[in-house]
């Protein structure tokens, strides 16, 4: 929903007040427009707009999937949906996979109810077939990076006590259970498998380029054109919006290998996929965090899908490339078996 929220505000006048006089308060103007979805203003007013509309006529709900909708953090208002096949769409003696994702969108917009968002998560749980859980997090510039790192492992836990309760028949108390996001839901992803967590064993990570970063610029964020979905002029607009004052992009919130991140050398990342596009600017990033990673000897598989942009998954749902991407991901939930 649209929503205007203040960060600070300026005074209501300036100028010589001395003397009595004072100037018109001035006309607070667009300092950072992402997308035409977020807006800062110069006064600190943070105004968020509708989500981009699904294409008039489009029908992505089919029926073959049920869902419904969960608060998982009071304190905040944060929720979840929760998707899976309805019955008679599986086999009923199948175990499904419960598979935890976060959404993309800068760390700065974003919803599990953005229409896009919402498709791509139905062909999810249909498709692969799974039991989804999409959480919402905190957004900057609000709620500036760690925060959504904080929320991501709240909704973790949330989920272990779900489980371990057998409060919700959805949710199956010997079901395998996979990280997974795209784009900056990718790196949540990242960050929430780095984390202790004795209450779930997680099975795998599935993760969708992530935009890692780092001071030193890559030969794909050069090349990237302005005009792309992710350039590097929209990259840093969401850096500027999402990092704590004085952060470098070498800082561990978005560089996994950067001077002071944690190694990942002793990390127990299990089973991971990790999945590229070649027209996006984060590309050469996402295939050194998946070759370090092998070097290491960890079991990562790396797919790279050709001719795409950033974030193809959420921006074209229905697209063949969305459906080449399900069959990877449905290929790499099985091999659990």
């Amino acid at each position: 929903m649209p929503s205007t929220t203040v960060l600070s505000r300026e005074p209501e006048s300036i100028g010589d007040t001395a003397n009595g006089k004072a100037k018109a308060k001035a006309i607070p103007y667009v300092v950072e427009d992402c997308l035409g979805v977020m807006k800062l203003l110069s006064d600190g007013t943070v105004i968020r707009s509708a989500p981009p509309p699904f294409p008039a006529g489009a029908n992505y709900d089919d029926g073959r999937v049920e869902w419904k909708d969960a608060v998982y953090d009071a304190q905040y208002n944060l929720g979840v949906r929760i998707y899976r096949p309805r019955l008679g769409q599986v086999n009923s003696k199948l175990q499904l996979p419960v598979l935890v994702y976060f959404y993309g969108g800068g760390f700065v917009f974003g919803s599990y109810s953005w229409p896009k968002n919402h498709a791509g998560c139905l062909r999810l749980a249909c498709e692969l077939p799974a039991v989804v859980l999409s959480f919402d997090y905190r957004l900057a510039p609000e709620h500036p990076l760690p925060a959504a790192m904080e929320d991501s492992a709240t909704a973790l836990r949330w989920l272990a006590t779900r489980i371990s309760s057998r409060s919700d028949p959805w949710l199956a108390e010997d079901a395998c259970i996979f990280l997974g996001g795209q784009s900056s839901g990718a790196t949540l992803a990242h960050h929430l498998l780095l984390r202790p967590h004795p209450m779930v064993k997680i099975a795998g990570c599935i993760l969708l380029m992530p935009p890692f970063l780092s001071e030193t610029a890559t030969q794909s964020e050069l090349e990237t054109p302005d005009t792309a979905f992710l350039s590097l002029k929209m990259s840093d607009k969401y850096f500027r919006l999402m990092m704590p004052v004085g952060a470098n992009k070498d800082d561990p919130l978005v560089n996994p290998f950067g001077p002071a991140s944690p190694s990942l050398e002793t990390a127990d990342v299990g089973r991971m996929l990790v999945v590229a596009a070649e027209c996006d600017m984060v590309r050469d990033k996402d295939i050194e965090y998946a070759d370090r990673l092998k070097a290491m000897g960890k079991d990562v598989e790396l797919a790279v899908f050709p001719g795409q942009e950033h974030a193809f998954f959420a921006t074209k749902p229905f697209s063949p490339a969305a459906d080449q991407l399900l069959t990877v991901i449905k290929r790499f939930l099985d091999q659990r078996k």
